[in-house]
């Protein structure tokens, strides 16, 4: 509904309970953290939601195994941040910790790998290597073609990176 401020309080209710109910690396406060930084996300506070998303990547590194997927997607998460900043050699860092996760974690033509192929791709383009973007659009195009059906929209996104 775009009550962000609404959103915010009530996420920060929340954790506060859990911080006072929980252990402090329970799996519900990185939830909570990377919640937080979804609402300031929208609400454009970039340095807030690197600080929520980090905070959550701390929590799950200490919960889970090295190559789990919910550690792919806070680096991911972590990765738009950086990029929104302006920070691409972060934002590739980040992307490329995702990757190399998902690689392990999941099955070799899944969404998700063509998902990170793709922002992947984004940044170089954003840092003018156009050469390394093509190469990371075309990756992600030729696993989507795989994983979706032919008329899916995220077939047209990648010809449209591309």
């Amino acid at each position: 509904m775009g009550e962000y401020s609404k959103a915010l309080s009530s996420h920060e209710r929340s954790l506060e309970i859990k911080k006072i109910a929980l252990p402090p690396n329970h799996p519900s406060l990185a939830t909570s953290y990377n919640n937080i930084g979804m609402v300031y996300n929208n609400m454009g506070e970039y340095s807030k939601v690197l600080s929520s998303y980090e905070r959550s990547l701390e929590i799950d590194k200490k919960l889970l195994p090295p190559n789990h997927p919910d550690l792919a997607s806070d680096y991911n998460n972590i990765g738009v941040v950086h990029n929104n900043m302006g920070e691409y050699s972060k934002a590739l860092s980040s992307y490329q910790r995702s990757l190399e996760i998902w690689k392990i974690a999941l099955p070799p033509n899944h969404p998700d790998l063509a998902q990170s192929y793709n922002n992947i791709g984004l940044v170089y383009d954003n840092m003018g290597e156009y050469s390394k973007a093509l190469s990371s659009h075309e990756r992600s195009l030729e696993i989507k073609k795989i994983a979706l059906p032919p008329n899916h929209p995220d077939l047209a996104k990648s010809y449209n990176n591309i």
